[in-house]
């Protein structure tokens, strides 16, 4: 056989394979492949998404944790203010309760000087009239002179 017959024939089977694959096998492959293509796409768009839901989701979970964390800041701010408000109420009232025992105390100190000063007073009279009674070697009777002894005594308490 000739050579270029043989060269010939090949290119002819050559032709009609590359039309058959061109026709038949080559559109199933572009099909495929752009099928893959897309799911590759759709992965690649719903990573995507997924990233910016994450981000969203970070961001609104710090978002959250700053409020939280100000609202903690803000009940132990009240909480503060409460008990200094509570100290100086306590405090407030104490110095009442003290201002009221001093001056109960000092109304109690009045009234025992006061009777004190009347006892001493009319101890101090009947010791006069003792003396005066032995000077006069006599007794006064004390029922009978109430009066002048009582001025007496009044007289003695002035000074």
């Amino acid at each position: 056989m000739n050579i270029n017959l043989t060269l010939v024939v090949q290119m002819i089977v050559f032709v009609i394979l590359i039309w058959v694959v061109m026709t038949f096998i080559w559109p199933i492959i572009l099909d495929a492949m752009d099928e893959r293509e897309k799911k590759i796409a759709a992965g690649l768009a719903a990573a995507e998404k997924g990233e910016k839901a994450l981000a969203e989701a970070r961001e609104k979970s710090e978002a959250i944790i700053r409020e939280a964390r100000d609202r903690a800041r803000q009940i132990e701010d009240q909480a503060a203010r409460r008990a200094n408000e509570t100290i100086d109420t306590a405090k407030q009232t104490a110095l009442g309760e003290g201002a009221r025992l001093v001056e109960a105390a000092r109304q109690s100190a009045v009234t025992e000087t006061t009777r004190v000063r009347d006892q001493l007073r009319r101890e101090y009279g009947s010791m006069v009239v003792a003396g005066a009674s032995r000077l006069l070697e006599r007794e006064i009777d004390a029922a009978k002179h109430a009066q002048l002894l009582d001025k007496l005594a009044d007289e003695i308490g002035r000074g």
